[in-house]
């Protein structure tokens, strides 16, 4: 007789398969037990390893008839197999959710259906597949933990109005959200609405783009355990200066700050009052002007420091490691930096694993 390992011995096999993709595809066809095991770990972030058509296709087939009933009149086609109700609720297990790769598949896959259909109306069934797939993932998808939401660069009047907060389920399914990947212009209403229900976001990354919506400060605001923090600048980025104020405010809180791309409206002076980071990563973004004044402060548990594309000159670099290197567990210059060769960088960093100069 063949022994069948516990449910709750299963999955804590499978959850170190989480980002062994192949292997867990694999245990789906072992028996049901280990499919419904390993279903559930394999839909957590289902976008980044299936192929988005087939994994619309399954929502839509998850849809509630009522929502089957509406596309059906507005025109858009659903083939006989997704008519039928899967052998699992995957909307549920969903903890990801990235709203420019959903709304693009949506877009593809009307696009294939309706060829000769005129755009006008490709938009008006676009927005009502949309918000039909965003109902039903609200009212199924109990702690959703990342949302990832940018405007698409070629049609940002359909894109900026895909709306879900007020859908029944949002306030459970978005209090616990830890994760946001967003651009800065997306519709006010969206940011306000999500900083009265999710205030426990522990990782913020924000796209700057053309402007800055006035609700994405009140959402920065109201978060209570802000830990990393990734701010990109864009050519065409708008003046950032004004919402600096909102980041300060997790000063006691963030660990981890990453910035990509120049800041073209003031200096970084700014990172001063976040003094509990533990990691720095300044991209493209820090010349000697900029590390005047972040040469003398002090970061008493910083333990990665990386500079990419440029750096400030030596002087400050040194001055900088004189105070701050001794807890410095991993250093990264740009290779252009020769003049660092010239220095006994342990010396200043005793505790260096890792370093790249």
């Amino acid at each position: 007789m063949v022994c069948q390992l516990p449910v709750d011995c299963l999955n804590e096999i499978f959850e170190y398969l989480e980002k062994n993709i192949v292997t867990l595809h694999s245990c789906l066809l072992v028996n049901r037990l280990w499919c419904k095991v390993s279903v559930r770990i394999l839909w957590r972030d289902i976008w980044k390893s299936y192929i988005p058509s087939r994994i619309l296709n399954t929502l839509i087939a998850c849809l509630p008839n009522e929502s089957k009933n509406l596309l059906r009149k507005n025109g858009i086609f659903i083939s006989t197999p997704t008519l039928k109700y899967p052998l699992f609720n995957y909307a549920s297990f969903c903890k990801v959710l990235p709203i420019n790769e959903i709304y693009l598949t949506i877009d593809d896959f009307l696009k294939i259906e309706n060829f000769n259909t005129p755009i006008s109306l490709l938009r008006v069934r676009n927005h009502v597949m949309t918000q039909e797939i965003f109902k039903m993932l609200m009212s199924q998808i109990t702690s959703l933990k990342e949302i990832t939401y940018y405007l698409n660069v070629h049609d940002e009047s359909i894109s900026n109005n895909i709306n879900f907060i007020y859908f029944p389920g949002t306030k459970e399914c978005l209090t616990n959200l830890s994760e946001l990947n967003c651009g800065s212009n997306i519709n006010s209403e969206f940011f306000y609405q999500l900083s009265k229900i999710c205030c426990n976001i522990q990782s913020l990354i924000i796209g700057f783009g053309y402007n800055i919506s006035n609700g994405l400060k009140d959402l920065i605001s109201s978060q209570n355990n802000l830990k990393y923090l990734s701010l990109i600048q864009y050519y065409c980025s708008a003046d950032w200066l004004d919402i600096i104020p909102s980041f300060t405010k997790h000063s006691n809180t963030l660990i981890k700050l990453k910035i990509n791309g120049r800041n073209k409206y003031g200096s970084l002076s700014f990172i001063a009052a976040f003094k509990n980071l533990q990691e720095l990563d300044l991209l493209g973004c820090c010349t000697s002007q900029e590390f005047e004044v972040l040469q003398y402060v002090i970061f008493s548990k910083l333990q990665n420091l990386k500079f990419s594309r440029e750096c400030p000159k030596i002087e400050m670099l040194i001055k900088f490691l004189e105070i701050n290197g001794k807890n410095l567990k991993e250093f990264h210059v740009p290779n252009s930096l020769h003049l660092l060769d010239l220095l006994d960088i342990n010396i200043l960093c005793p505790n260096l694993k890792n370093n790249r100069y």
